[in-house]
This record gives C-alpha cells, sequence and structure tokens, in this order.
C-alpha cells in the first residue's frame, strides 16, 4: 500500500506518522514541496526574534527522523493530481502513483491587488523564505508598515518591534483582530499596542504602493497623508492552497470538501488541515478554520480512517485561538461572537487592559473571548466540548464570569 501525502506541514507529518504507527509495511511518500525540512509557520516570529535558529522551526528537530520511519521526503510540488489514474505530476515532470492520497497543502497568503504590491521590499510573512528576507531588511531605526492586523499580523508585531524598527500597523476593519475579538477587545488591544510605540491606523487601507525618493518605498493610504517605509509586509490575509486540483475531479468550496471521515468526494483521497472543509464542533457548519490545533487533529483523523477504512469519526473540531501581543494574551474559543437568541457575561477593566466576555446559549456556555485573562482559560474547552448543563453555575458565570474553573470542578 502506498501511501502519499502532500503537504509537510503539521498535519502532514502527524498524518505520515501515523500512517506509520498503524502500518508497519506502508510505503509511505510526503511531498514537502520545498528545499527546506517540515517547518511550523507558527515558530517564524522566534525565528524573526532571533530567539531560534532556522532549525528550530523545524517540526522534527532529528535530521534522520523521517527516515528512521521509512517515510520518503520529496521536495518537488504537485502540480496536477489525476485521480482517475491515481497519480500526481510533479513540477520536475515526473509522476508518483498512490493508492491513496491525503492532501495537507494548507494556505498561501493573499495580496490585495493594488499597483506596486509586487514591488521589491514588499514581502507577505508566510514562509521561512518570508521570514529571511524580511530578516535582512527589518534593522533597527528602519521604517516598517504592516499591512493588516489580523491574527497573522498581530502574531509578528512583537517580533517586528524587538527587532528595533518604527512601525506603522494599517488595518481596513475598524478593530484590530476582528475574526477573533469584538469592538471592545478590539479597540482595547490597539490602545495597549500603542502604549508600547507601535502606531495603529484602524479603518485605513493602502490604495497603492510607489518608489520613493528619501525611503525606498511610499505606502499611499485612501484617508491619510503617504507614509515612508524601507519595508512592507503584507499580512492581509490567507486562503487554501488548492490551485492545483482546478483541473482534477475532487469537489472544491472555500476549501477541499470533506465528511465526518476527511474523506473527499474519491474513496481514495482525503484532505485535512487547512485546505479541508470540515465540521466545525460549535454550529455544525462546513468551513475552513486554519488553526494549527485543528490541523493537528485532522491529520491524526485522517490517517486513521486511511488505514483502517474510515473507522474513526470526525465529530467537529472546536475554533480556537490564542494570541500573544507584546505580553497581552488574547483568547476564543467557539462561537465567540455569540449566538441568536443567547445571552452574555462581560467583564471589563479599560485601565488594566482586562476583558473577559462569556457567551451562552441556554444552560450551556458556547463562546468565550478575553483579553489580559489566562487563568483558567483552558477549561472554557471542556465546557464547551463537553456541552456541560451548567445549571446553576449559568447565573454564577452570568453574575461572575471569572468562576469559570468552580463551574468546571462542579460539573465533571
Amino acid at each position: 500500500m502506498h501511501y502519499i501525502i502532500i503537504g509537510a506541514g503539521p498535519s502532514g507529518v502527524i498524518a505520515s506518522e501515523n500512517i506509520r504507527k498503524l502500518d508497519q509495511n506502508a510505503q509511505i511518500t510526503l511531498i514537502k514541496g520545498h528545499k527546506e525540512p517540515p517547518y511550523s509557520r507558527m515558530a517564524i516570529p522566534y525565528f524573526l526574534e532571533e530567539k531560534i535558529t532556522e532549525d528550530g522551526t523545524h517540526i522534527r528537530h532529528k535530521s534522520n527522523s523521517f527516515n528512521e520511519q521509512g517515510i520518503t521526503l520529496v521536495n518537488e510540488l504537485v502540480s496536477e493530481v489525476k485521480t482517475k489514474d491515481n497519480t500526481l505530476v510533479l513540477s520536475d515532470g515526473s509522476e508518483l502513483v498512490y493508492d491513496k492520497l491525503l492532501v495537507s497543502t494548507g494556505a498561501i497568503a493573499t495580496s490585495p491587488p493594488i499597483e506596486g504590491i509586487n514591488s521589491n521590499h514588499v514581502y507577505n510573512c508566510w514562509t521561512l523564505e518570508d521570514a529571511r528576507n524580511i530578516a535582512k531588511k527589518a534593522i533597527p531605526g528602519s521604517s516598517l508598515v504592516l499591512m493588516g492586523a489580523g491574527f497573522i499580523g498581530c502574531i509578528i508585531l512583537e517580533s517586528l518591534l524587538k527587532r528595533g524598527v518604527n512601525l506603522t500597523v494599517v488595518e481596513m476593519g475598524d478593530r484590530m483582530v476582528p475574526r477573533m475579538m469584538d469592538e471592545s477587545a478590539g479597540g482595547l488591544l490597539k490602545s495597549w499596542c500603542e502604549s508600547k510605540g507601535v502606531r495603529i491606523l484602524t479603518s485605513e487601507q493602502v490604495i497603492s504602493i510607489s518608489e520613493a525618493k528619501a525611503k525606498p518605498l511610499q505606502v499611499n493610504l485612501k484617508n491619510s497623508d503617504p507614509l515612508s517605509a524601507d519595508l512592507v509586509i503584507c499580512a492581509t490575509g490567507v486562503k487554501s492552497n488548492t490551485g492545483f486540483l482546478e483541473s482534477s475531479d475532487i469537489k472544491l468550496d472555500q476549501g477541499i470538501l470533506v465528511n465526518e471521515f476527511l474523506q473527499t468526494n474519491i474513496e481514495n483521497v482525503y484532505a485535512s488541515g487547512d485546505v479541508a472543509q470540515g465540521l466545525d464542533f460549535s454550529d455544525q457548519s462546513w468551513s475552513i478554520q486554519a488553526i494549527q490545533p485543528t490541523a493537528v487533529e485532522h491529520g491524526r483523523i485522517a490517517a486513521i480512517n486511511m488505514v483502517e477504512n474510515n473507522s474513526c469519526v470526525h465529530h467537529g473540531s472546536i475554533n480556537m485561538n490564542i494570541l500573544d501581543t507584546m505580553g497581552l494574551i488574547s483568547t476564543s474559543f467557539g462561537q465567540w461572537m455569540g449566538v441568536e437568541g443567547g445571552e452574555e457575561s462581560v467583564l471589563l477593566d479599560e485601565q488594566n487592559f482586562r476583558y473577559l466576555n462569556l457567551q451562552f446559549k441556554g444552560e450551556h456556555l458556547v463562546g468565550i473571548s478575553s483579553l489580559g485573562h489566562t487563568q483558567h482559560i483552558g477549561v472554557v474547552r471542556g465546557l464547551i466540548r463537553g456541552k456541560v448543563k451548567l445549571g446553576v453555575w449559568k447565573e454564577r458565570l452570568m453574575n461572575d464570569p471569572t468562576r469559570l474553573m468552580e463551574a468546571y470542578i462542579a460539573n465533571i
């Protein structure tokens, strides 16, 4: 049996290793699509901060880890998938034949269609190669414009500031991290960043990038004066990496459509991670979560189902985000934005940058968002995942949302 996994991020690596555990005799090929060993994008900020070297970004730190497990690594990209022939066409023109295929190609960075976005000194911060280029040019005293204050942008904020740059952030939305924070939390995070010396422009957008006299670049804004910059980083979003599948028979929507086994419409083809439009535990919708915990969970479940013929049902992943922005920890779990007919409990301390918002549906906790609260936040996952009926603890949490641990212990 030949298993091929396309994509060597956390989901693909976990899948390949689990397949090996379940099938000692299998032939396993893991297609990386790049020259570097499999690495984690989540480690790139630490590389930019110089807390780690490039080796520190690698998912497995033993150089011969995959060889020891009998997993063959391939550097080429996949240019075409021929599902009728069970064949992959690689970028060098060679072909590979599979018995079962897992697509774990993750996401790719997107850029707005504006003039100058492909100029020199403009980079995404999505790959290790991007990080190398940024590290060379983000030097002390340089001026840097960061396009986007979403999850990706906020992950690298601290790394950039620690490099001694003068940083301006331009965000189209009316607040920072709008996909995991409401107006109160997003506004509080903006104030925190500004207190650390970062200029934040919300409800603003870059309309073009051009060459300048004093600096390499001039960043032209819709509502404000132009900015001079030595470097521009585009962190405006990502999308599922499915372009190479457009001529295949695999059904696509926002990503690859899968069932409860992470199986596509093609019987021997599966998908996992940021490319898979999987089940969301909270609302039972099918969506892209694009977070590492979901990618790892997908990889494990897909591996089991590929080897054991769909023996493991995926009941859905909880959407959760944890973000450290220059020392201020923020989180969101489940349906943090609330549900129709639901109730909420809010605790706000603007002076100390602390915010806690619990969302309820009937007697159940369905979501949470927080800023500056780290104690006992982890138990929220258990309360949501377990669909715990809170009883009297619903009213107690409505009165004091900090009593999460007490509510958890009382109901386990």
